[in-house]
């Protein structure tokens, strides 16, 4: 770990920065549910956002006949500290969005949600906030605002590169999903299948049970135990269904083990996921294996989604900062209705304070 890393890991008195998100979307609802509702989480928290996008939030979940919480608009990061209870705290960090429609996909919606990622991305790097949490963004709308991402992981990766003067291959990122009962780690995020299949080489299996070893280990504060899925079904049936566990997959597994990376399998992926879930209830880890490390996206994200997308935290693993999201999209079909549940972001921002080490 980079002394950067360490710092960022460490935390302190620095204060978490949550992401507008897509102002289209359910992101200023469930912030503001979040303010409502979980003071103990939200706590020494703060929006990087709009400030008239999350007033116009609040008041539209006030109860009848009764005033609004107040918006309260910061000066820095560091205010957040000092915020009255009660309130929600709003930095200005980009440019005020203009003509944004609930639940339409707009250039203008992806651009205030990019933007507050990128200022976010960057206080994090400078050292200003412990940690980020982002609120669901679009991925079209991101695109329609130019940026050349498919979603918040590359945009961080890319963030964090630039910080540390490195190529983007050189800041090698997974993600990994997680709830109360099971945890799971990609080696490839958000491409196609066919593209996700020729990711599956020795050094990119290698490289995310390091990045799993090295993250989920400081968690832990132990070893975790990495239980490795299968490519192909029943992990390839000794080669008779394909030939990646054999050629690529168990050696990568015996390279990490000679590392003293506690991996096991590959595994057949349609029961690898019940071996890991937690045989103790709300204790992830509890089962066989602590994590498992899945070879492509919907093999890992379904089972997890599966158990509850409102306890789902997502955690981009192997930045020199601290990021988590809610398990969940821009939901634009309910966004302005009053009724996307905050359970995941609640979750997500629980688990950002405890990686940042502020418990």
């Amino acid at each position: 770990m980079t002394s950067a890393e360490s710092g960022h890991l460490q935390g302190g008195t620095r204060p978490i920065a949550i992401t507008l998100g897509d102002p289209a979307g359910i992101g200023p609802e469930i912030i503001a549910k979040a303010f409502r509702d979980a003071p103990e989480a939200t706590r020494a928290a703060f929006v990087a956002g709009d400030v008239a996008t999350m007033r116009e939030a609040v008041q539209a979940l006030a109860a009848p006949g009764r005033p609004p919480w107040p918006v309260v608009e910061l000066a820095s990061p560091a205010e957040a500290l000092d915020a009255p209870p009660g309130c929600v705290p709003v930095l200005q960090a980009i440019a005020p969005p203009v003509g944004v429609a609930h639940g339409r996909i707009s250039a203008e919606a992806g651009r205030a949600a990019g933007d507050a990622v990128v200022w976010a991305a960057r206080a994090a790097l400078r050292g200003d906030i412990s940690a980020i949490v982002t609120a669901p963004l679009h991925k079209e709308a991101l695109a329609a605002a130019g940026f050349p991402f498919p979603g918040h992981t590359e945009l961080l990766q890319a963030e964090a590169a630039a910080h540390l003067g490195r190529d983007v291959a050189d800041v090698p990122v997974r993600m990994m999903l997680a709830n109360d009962e099971l945890r799971t780690v990609l080696v490839s995020i958000h491409m196609s299948l066919r593209q996700a299949i020729e990711a599956v080489t020795f050094d990119h299996v290698l490289e995310t049970l390091r990045i799993t070893h090295r993250s989920l280990g400081r968690v832990l504060g132990r070893a975790p135990r990495i239980g490795v899925a299968g490519l192909n079904p029943h992990a390839g049936e000794g080669g008779l269904f394909g030939s990646e566990e054999r050629q690529i997959i168990a050696p990568a597994i015996a390279a990490a083990r000679a590392e003293g990376i506690d991996a096991n399998g590959p595994h057949a992926p349609d029961t690898v996921f019940m071996r890991a879930r937690a045989k103790t209830p709300g204790v992830a880890g509890s089962g066989e294996f602590d994590v498992v490390v899945a070879m492509y996206h919907d093999q890992g994200l379904i089972p997890v989604k599966y158990l509850g997308v409102e306890k789902g935290v997502n955690v981009t693993l192997g930045l020199p900062l601290v990021r988590t999201s809610p398990d969940h999209g821009t939901a634009f079909d309910i966004a302005g209705s009053g009724r996307a549940d905050a359970s995941s972001l609640v979750e997500a921002l629980r688990m950002a304070r405890a990686l940042a080490g502020e418990g």
